[in-house]
Parts: C-alpha cells; sequence; structure tokens
C-alpha cells in the first residue's frame, strides 16, 4: 500500500478522487492501492524550553541564555491533533511507500516532515510537488514524483529558520520581559517581528521630530500648460516675489519642444507580496485576509500556488498558455485578440527560467467558475487581468519637454501622453486616460504670448506614516526605500520574513498591541515605541542584518551554505543580546540613545570629549590566544563566534566601563571599587567586577 500525507482535508480529498482512493474511513480515504490522508497545518512544534531541563522551566535571568544540545519536536497538545496524528502514525506503519504531498514550499516541507519523523516513517519516501491542484497538474505531477532527498536542503532551511526562532525570540522574550517588564505583561521579542515594528516606530519618530519649512515656488500658466521656474525652490519670500514682479509684465517665450515617444511593458505578473500590496491599495485588504483569499482560490483549482516570491514564469509554461486563455470565458472580448493574433507574445520580462525559485508567478488555471465570494472575485479578477496583459503589446507614449523664457528666468513644463493604449485596454476605463501628469497642449518654437504666473507658498513634508502595503513593500527590502522595480526585485532574497509569512508577522505586532490602525495608517502604540526604546541592542532591530538571515536562509535552501555555520552565528549573537541585557541598566532608554531619533540642534550640540581607544594589546584571559577589542556594543575575543566567547559588554548595570577599567579587568581579573552602578529600581551602588572561573563578568556590590 501506498500512502499519500496532504496538508489539508480538502487537498486530500482532491487528490484521493485523481487516484481512485474513495473509500472513506476514519480519517483517511482508501483505494486503489492507495491511502490518502492528512495533516491540520501544523501537528508538530519544537518542545518547549522546560522539556530540555528543569531548570528552564521557571523564568530567569541566571539560567539565560537557553541553547538546548540538540533540539526535539512534540505533538501540539490537542485532542484532535492526537486523534489524526495516530491515524497517521497507524498507516506508515503498514505503507510500503510515502509519497509527501504537502505543499509545495518550505513551510510545507517542514510540517510534513516533522509529522512523518515523528510517527517514525522508515519507508522510501517520494516528493509530490505542483503548482495547481487541477485534475491536470496532479496528474502529472504523480507521473513524475521526485525522491524526498532532492528536498532535504528545503527541509534543513525551514528546521533553521524554526530553530533560529525558538533560539532568538525565546531567550530574548524572556530576558526583556524579566528585566523591563512589569507585573505579568509578557515583552515578546521575534528575529523577525521586532526589526519589523522598529520600522515603523522609526518612521513615526521621524514624523513627530519633523520640523516643516516654508518655501516658495514661481509657476505660470500659458495657454493651459503649467510651467515651473528654473530657479526651484527660494527660501525667501522677498526673493520670489522681486522676480514675480520682473516677469509678470513679460511675455513667455516656447524655446524648444522634444517629443520622445517611449514603451511601457505591461505590469509584472504577481508574486505574493505584490498581490498583498495591490489588495491593500485598492481594496484596503489586510496583507493576512489576501493570504486567506488567495489560498481559497488555490483550493478551488482558480489559481496557482500562492506562496511564491517571483513574477516569472518558466518557458516550458508557454505552451499552456493559449489553452489558460480559453478557460477564462469571462474575460472572452480581452483573450479573442491574442487568441485569434497568431503567434503569443513571449516577453523575456515573463518568461525567466533564471528567476524562478520554488514556483512561478501566480496566474489563472483556466479552470473557472462563478463559485466565488466577492473579495474572491475582485482578486482574482486582479490575477487574470495581469495574466491577460502581459501577452499584450507594450504601451506607446510621448514624453514630452517644453523650454521657456519668461525675459530672464527660464520654465520648463512636462508632460505625458498615451498615444496607444495596447495592454492597458485590458484594465478598463483608467486604461485610456491621456496623462497621468501634466496634458500639454501643442507648443511651436518661437511662439509667445501672455502667462499668468503665481507664487504658491509650500512646506516641505514629513515621511508619511506606513500603510499595509508601504510595510510589505518595506519587509521586501530589508526598509529600504527602493522604487525601481528591478532593484527591489534583486532586494527580495534580503527581505524580512519570507512572503508566506509576512502577513503573519504584522496581524501578530497588531495582536500583541504594538502597533494599530487609524484608517489605512500603521501606527506604532506607545507599548511598542517603549519595547523598542527599551532594546538597545541594535543587533535586534537591524531589518538590514535580518535580511541578512534570510539570504542565509535561502542558500541553504540552495546548498550553497552550511546550517552549523547559520546555526552558530545566532547561537554567538542569543549570548551577545543576553550577556547585554543581564548587565545594562534598568532604565528603559538612555539620553544618548534617544538622540539617535531625535533632530539635532547642531548650534548647541556639545561636543563629547574623545574617550581613548580601547588597548589593542590586551590578551584574551579565556583562550589566550586572541586579543581583546572594543566592538560596537562590548568588547569581545577576536576570536569571537570561532572558538572564544569571552565577551564584556561597554555597559553593565548604567555603568559605561572605561577603556581603563576594561584592561585592568582583564589584565587582573578584578576592577578596583566603581561607583556609578545603578539598581533596578535606579538607585546608585558601588561594586567591584570580577572575572569568575568561567571568564564571566560577576559584580560584588560594596
Amino acid at each position: 500500500m501506498k500512502m499519500c500525507i496532504a496538508e489539508k482535508p480538502s487537498v486530500a480529498k482532491e487528490i484521493a478522487h485523481i487516484l481512485g482512493a474513495n473509500t472513506r474511513r476514519n480519517g483517511y480515504l482508501e483505494g486503489n492501492g492507495y491511502c490518502v490522508t492528512w495533516t491540520f497545518g501544523h501537528l508538530c512544534s519544537l518542545q518547549e524550553p522546560g522539556a530540555y531541563t528543569e531548570k528552564w522551566q521557571k523564568w530567569s535571568l541566571a539560567v539565560l541564555p537557553m541553547i538546548p544540545s540538540k533540539f526535539r519536536i512534540q505533538l501540539i497538545n490537542d485532542e484532535g491533533i492526537k486523534k489524526q496524528f495516530e491515524v497517521i502514525k497507524e498507516l506508515v506503519a503498514q505503507a510500503e511507500e510515502v509519497i509527501n504531498c504537502g505543499d509545495a514550499g518550505q513551510e510545507g516541507e517542514l510540517i510534513q516532515r516533522w509529522v512523518l519523523t515523528k510517527a517514525k516513517c522508515r519507508v522510501p519516501v517520494k516528493r509530490l510537488w505542483i503548482s495547481s491542484l487541477t485534475e491536470e497538474a496532479i496528474r502529472e505531477g504523480f507521473a513524475h514524483l521526485m525522491d524526498a532527498k532532492d528536498f532535504d536542503t528545503l527541509y534543513a532551511a525551514g528546521s533553521a529558520r524554526a530553530i533560529g526562532d525558538w533560539l532568538l525570540g525565546l531567550n530574548a522574550t524572556r530576558a526583556y520581559t524579566l528585566k523591563y517588564g512589569t507585573g505579568k505583561n509578557i515583552l515578546s521579542v521575534g528575529r523577525v517581528q521586532t526589526p519589523t515594528l522598529a520600522l515603523v516606530v522609526e518612521r513615526q519618530k521621524a514624523i513627530e521630530n519633523f520640523k516643516p519649512e516654508t518655501y516658495w515656488e514661481i509657476r505660470t500658466d500659458y495657454r493651459g500648460g503649467i510651467f515651473s521656474c528654473q530657479r526651484g525652490r527660494f527660501n525667501k519670500k522677498e526673493e520670489a516675489e522681486a522676480i514675480l514682479a520682473k516677469i509678470t509684465p513679460e511675455e513667455l517665450e516656447i524655446l524648444s519642444v522634444e517629443r520622445k515617444k517611449a514603451m511601457e511593458h505591461p505590469p509584472k505578473l504577481f508574486d505574493l507580496t505584490l498581490l498583498q500590496v495591490e489588495c491593500n491599495r485598492k481594496f484596503n485588504l489586510t496583507a493576512d485576509n489576501t493570504l486567506k483569499i488567495i489560498q481559497s482560490l488555490y483550493e478551488k483549482k482558480l489559481t496557482t500556488y500562492p506562496r511564491v516570491d517571483t513574477n516569472f514564469l518558466p518557458n516550458d509554461q508557454y505552451a499552456k498558455v493559449p489553452q489558460i486563455l480559453k478557460g477564462l470565458k469571462p474575460y472572452a472580448t480581452l483573450t479573442a485578440p491574442i487568441l485569434s493574433g497568431g503567434k503569443i507574445r513571449k516577453s523575456p520580462k515573463v518568461f525567466n527560467d533564471k528567476k524562478i525559485t520554488d514556483h512561478h508567478a501566480i496566474i489563472p488555471t483556466g479552470v473557472f467558475t462563478y463559485d466565488m465570494t466577492p473579495d474572491e472575485k475582485r482578486v482574482y479578477d486582479l490575477i487574470a487581468r495581469r495574466f491577460i496583459a502581459v501577452f499584450y503589446p507594450d504601451c506607446e507614449i510621448a514624453n514630452t519637454t517644453v523650454l521657456a523664457k519668461a525675459g530672464d528666468e527660464d520654465f520648463k513644463a512636462t508632460g505625458k501622453q498615451i498615444i496607444e493604449p495596447a495592454w492597458r485596454v485590458v484594465f478598463g476605463n483608467n486604461a485610456d486616460k491621456q496623462n497621468d501628469e501634466n496634458v500639454l497642449p501643442l507648443y511651436e518654437k518661437g511662439e509667445h504670448g501672455p502667462h499668468s504666473p503665481e507664487l504658491q507658498e509650500k512646506q516641505t513634508q514629513p515621511p508619511k506614516y506606513y500603510t499595509e502595503a508601504d510595510l510589505l513593500r518595506a519587509m521586501e527590502t530589508a526598509g529600504k526605500q527602493v522604487e525601481d522595480e528591478e532593484l527591489r526585485d534583486l532586494m527580495k532574497e534580503n527581505g524580512l520574513g519570507r512572503p508566506s509569512t509576512r502577513a503573519n508577522i504584522i496581524e501578530t505586532l497588531f495582536k500583541r498591541q504594538y502597533i494599530r490602525k487609524d484608517k489605512k495608517r500603521i501606527l506604532a502604540t506607545q507599548t511598542g515605541i517603549e519595547l523598542i526604546d527599551t532594546i538597545q541592542n541594535g543587533l535586534l532591530k537591524s531589518a538590514e542584518l535580518t535580511g541578512q538571515w534570510e539570504k542565509k536562509l535561502r542558500m541553504i535552501e540552495d546548498g550553497t551554505y552550511q546550517v552549523e555555520n547559520f546555526m552558530e552565528e545566532l547561537k554567538i549573537m542569543v549570548n551577545e543580546i543576553i550577556h547585554h541585557v543581564k548587565y545594562a541598566s534598568s532604565k528603559t532608554i538612555t539620553v544618548e540613545e534617544a538622540s539617535v531619533t531625535a533632530p539635532q540642534d547642531t548650534k548647541k550640540e556639545k561636543r563629547a570629549p574623545k574617550t581613548p581607544a580601547a588597548p589593542t594589546s590586551l590578551t584574551c584571559p579565556k583562550c589566550g590566544k586572541g586579543n581583546v577589542v572594543k566592538g560596537k556594543t562590548a568588547w569581545g575575543c577576536t576570536l569571537y563566534g570561532k572558538s572564544c566567547d569571552f565577551l564584556i559588554p561597554q555597559e553593565i548595570e548604567g555603568k559605561k566601563l572605561t577603556p581603563k577599567q576594561v584592561e585592568t579587568l582583564v589584565t587582573k581579573g578584578k576592577t578596583g571599587k566603581l561607583s556609578g552602578f545603578k539598581n533596578s529600581d535606579g538607585t546608585p551602588f558601588s561594586g567591584i567586577l570580577t572575572l569568575n572561573h568561567d571568564k564571566k563578568i560577576h559584580i560584588e556590590k560594596v
């Protein structure tokens, strides 16, 4: 008997129907030499800290960091899950071969592997890898089953992600809660969650601290076209008024008219993030709602696999395009020109094997039904129209630049006209607008005449609050402001989280009341702001660094980076974070750190005296091989992260150490009496720092 295990009962039912396993049993379907069962998403998780050792059951700073020598999985404590797992376990024991039919992605691989590991699967395992749930796709997938070993690196990446989230999330959450929490409030900290929250908080502070500046611009209307003075902004109103007075009686003369034709490509096919962004902007759907809707469309066989991060199709998909287009019956008037126009367009901006990751872009399957909710219809319509549009010709436009002069002042007007809408007709009423910007009349070089100049008073504008669409984009580019689509595409592998997890991260921040919504704007709550202010370790808040970890996880998936190296980096980071928290001041945020986000008055700013650099000739007291040097937040051994873990925080219990004090501690193993330490309630005390037998720092109050 061959056993198939899907991720959801609905998917199992589709597979069973095609395989001829139509006899319903308790927790599975059977027939034709197959049994088809299912999970409900995650049935297993990593064990809780207390399961590894008794000392981790109680929340205590003294026992941190918690780093198990080997991670173990456990069955989730739920009666329904336990019951289904027993069915799976019994079927695995009877099977001659197991076919993993989980969702074809990193998370799907992890879910099924954990369950099969827990069920002690010892028989050969095959992998069903498909991009849609149509009958054709399922039959083709079973005809080309792959070996489970081909996906070992995919599982390794998923496992490393889960372990990394456990290590950083549980350790940092306990540390910050114990150090800074009040009562029963838990300060939740996460590998992706915290830098995402930091993006929102930093943007909000930039807005709140923004000081608008007034400036003036001169514009003039000549025959319905708006021209701008080439001097740009005027900081003094009097200067602008003087120029306005000079040019008002003068005629405006057209010096040159330049009209450049250009071609606009159709918009890219959807990946998950782009679809979530578009649905938020057009329909105000949250990222989580969009993910649920597109998952439902996938399970209804209407669209392809949704959790994707590419906008391209493989070349072998081109042969299937006519059949898919024919299946889009409600769009027959739009597909007819493509199907009847001879050879269907094949653009390298659509078909590119090198741009394909686990799956291709989200497209319709060619199967259609009217059995959709209103929101499903709207999302499906976006996907269908994008797919149709990429086979239309490029849109022809004309970019017009007109240079003019009034008296001694130069003026310029620019405009854009749509000559041939082409693919724009696919998107309906807005496609044939003549201009997106300034509509310009026809001008001739040398013409001149009266004009209507005016002085416009304006103010510099602060950054805009994040909407959910903007935050998704920021997560995709690790906080970098990137407008160029091609550059943004290159940065995807460095993004915060994966397309399939970003919606959940944002929802988690809402649930924990770290962020809230004001219409479409996302605002940080006071709790969220205080948490980010409290986290003084830049590693935890760095969107760029977390993006680099994501890249390494993808490299693990590709087989170009070792799991062991990634885990070692995470362990070093966790050690550093816990060390920093243990010896940091209990005060929420220092004046120095607040000044990082607050605008500085450079005129009043007093320059701090230069602190002498830390000695570079100090031999590490722990390994005796490396030297002790100063880093961003601590002094540490130059072999730190390789063969040594010696570390001295720059600040311990509110006391900032001088290089001389560090030198004394390293060379003598003990400092003299030092003042400036602070208890958790803020009261000062004096103490002596010593290095114990493990070369860890101990404070002796005196």
